[in-house]
């Protein structure tokens, strides 16, 4: 029987990697703490915000109390009132 010639692993990743897209900028996330130091604004001020629209934030736990994390490309974008860059998609492809 004849062998089939399979590629070594290291080629196989390198053509995936030459194959896929353009890579996704890097994407920081940051706690509400943070966030606020960033903006050089209260922690508070940042949440009160956050819950009036004027910054996005995302809540990771539910209930009375939220944990919050922020992209830090999203807050430049929401104080400068620019549109961020394309956001990330959170969805699976399946």
């Amino acid at each position: 029987m004849p062998r089939i010639n399979v590629p070594e692993r290291s080629e196989r990743l390198e053509s995936m990697q030459r194959e896929s897209p353009q890579p996704q900028p890097n994407i920081e996330w940051l706690t509400a703490k943070e966030a606020a130091e960033h903006l050089r604004i209260n922690t508070r001020t940042l949440l009160l915000w956050t819950r009036q629209g004027k910054i996005r934030g995302y809540a990771l736990s539910g209930g009375q109390r939220h944990v919050w994390r922020f992209l830090r490309a999203e807050l430049d974008a929401d104080v400068l009132g620019r549109p961020a860059l394309s956001p990330p998609s959170y969805r699976s492809s399946s």
